[in-house]
């Protein structure tokens, strides 16, 4: 991290000049939290000084500034003019002044290890003028955590769907980032968070989402200290809905697929679970991705070279560790194996034709399919999947899943 220098960017403090047969008195420069420059005198031949007060929230030589509310305040005067530029380049970064001429921010967020300069200027209600300068650098990454997370902001999902943050770092005050993460839904359900090891925090109620709610999670980590030496940065409200409620259950037993929304039975329809030797996770799992058409290697699961398929359609992810609901192209077809028997990796497999194109079950379930939706596989004689696996904590019974809480 760049040191600022300092002495190269010390504001500039009163200045006076006496020159003979008249007495002017100015002022010039200032810092994030300058005085009022001089205008004038008033009728007695004092100085007079504007009222307008300018801060500037990012201190003048700090190096952790906010990339979230880092902006410029007034009180007794209205901004006239801000400028924000990238130290050293010179790049402008876009920011309004408020309707009532109180504050200014930036358009969009700051960059984090960013050196940046404001300058900015007021008048009070007499017309005087203020000013007043920072050069300071944001938060750095090293200095910082974020937390990439799922669903995104505006998105419609099925009830299964939990909140789910991945942190860039590991998180030691778990309970001062949990209580600064705020899930709530339209339904009134209550939503409880619960921390797969130091660097994820999922949240979901105790039953599915009601179908049709609305949630809403507030995110205010931006300098909550999550870890010796490192803050968080991310400042913002996300709202999803939840869709029609669908759950789909995978019987191994009669190696078919029970689709049901709202309630009522829409379709049910034969797949192929895992093989003898490569068998399907029992539980509730959630679908986290949809790809009309991706690469399988089984290299990325530890299977060696036992395949790879460039283009396998209809494909919805279910696991972290890849197990997913797919069409299938490739089976035998002087004998196929939907609705008799389990030929897959550990993949639900559904007939399909190569190209995704095709009115086949595999695109007819793709295409009714959310991301959230549930799909639940039972009779297997694998174990249960495990509720860090993907997104399923829905594995855990209420008790654990509170028990896992920080907050």
């Amino acid at each position: 991290m760049t040191t600022p220098d300092i002495a190269a960017r010390r504001a500039l403090g009163a200045c006076a000049a006496l020159m003979v047969g008249a007495l002017t008195l100015t002022a010039c420069g200032g810092n994030a939290n300058a005085d009022s420059t001089i205008d004038g005198k008033d009728g007695k031949g004092s100085a007079k000084t504007s009222t307008a007060k300018i801060v500037i929230s990012a201190k003048d030589g700090s190096t952790s500034a906010s990339i979230n509310t880092t902006g410029v305040k007034v009180s007794d005067g209205k901004l006239t003019d801000v400028k924000m530029t990238v130290a050293g380049t010179g790049q402008a970064v876009p920011g309004s002044i408020s309707a009532n001429g109180g504050a200014w921010k930036p358009k969009e967020q700051l960059e984090r290890g960013t050196k940046y300069q404001i300058s900015a200027t007021a008048k009070d209600a007499s017309g005087k003028t203020a000013a007043a300068n920072s050069i300071f650098t944001t938060v750095t990454s090293a200095n910082s955590f974020i937390g990439t997370y799922t669903p995104d902001n505006g998105t419609t999902v099925g009830v299964g769907m939990p909140v789910s943050f991945n942190f860039d770092k590991v998180i030691s005050d778990k309970k001062a980032v949990q209580s600064h993460i705020t899930v709530t839904s339209s339904s009134g359900q209550k939503v409880v968070g619960h921390w797969f090891g130091s660097q994820r925090l999922d949240f979901r109620p105790e039953e599915y989402w009601k179908a049709g709610s609305k949630v809403t999670m507030n995110i205010d980590l931006d300098g909550v200290q999550g870890a010796n030496g490192a803050y968080g940065v991310q400042k913002k409200t996300v709202t999803f809905t939840i869709g029609r409620s669908q759950v789909s259950t995978v019987d191994v037993n009669t190696q078919t697929m029970t689709v049901v929304r709202d309630g009522k039975t829409l379709k049910s329809v034969p797949i192929s679970s895992g093989a003898p030797d490569h068998t399907t996770y029992n539980g509730q799992m959630v679908i986290s991705e949809k790809f009309v058409q991706t690469r399988m290697n089984s290299r990325t699961v530890g299977l060696g070279g036992e395949y790879d398929i460039p283009d396998v359609p209809h494909a919805m992810r279910l696991t972290t560790s890849g197990t997913f609901i797919h069409g299938n192209y490739w089976y035998n077809k002087g004998n196929p194996p939907f609705g008799r028997t389990g030929t897959s990796h550990g993949c639900v497999g559904l007939a399909d034709v190569q190209g995704a194109q095709g009115a086949t079950n595999a695109k007819w379930f793709y295409d009714n399919s959310l991301i959230g939706d549930v799909v639940i596989v039972k009779n297997s004689p694998d174990k249960t999947v495990s509720p860090d696996n993907g997104l399923n904590g829905w594995n855990m019974s209420w008790s654990q899943w509170t028990a896992g809480s920080a907050a």
